[in-house]
């Protein structure tokens, strides 16, 4: 699983061949206890969750649309 980029302790990453058929193109986030599946398309936004609460889940949507020319 490739890291994209690191923030603060949260890890994103994506798995190289995830889902059959293929999910859409999306990122993960992870630190502690939280985790979050974000996708990139058609915008930003949290496919699922666990352990992070509003605040910082708009945190990492607006995260992953600062870094989404690196992913």
């Amino acid at each position: 699983m490739p890291v994209v980029f690191r923030y603060k302790g949260i890890r994103f990453f994506f798995f190289s061949n995830e889902g059959n058929p293929l999910e859409p193109i999306h990122i993960h986030a992870e630190c502690g206890d939280g985790e979050a599946k974000i996708w990139l398309e058609p915008q930003v936004a949290i496919a699922s969750s666990a352990g992070y609460n509003r605040k910082q889940l708009s945190q990492l949507m607006q995260l992953v649309e600062e870094h989404r020319g690196e992913i």
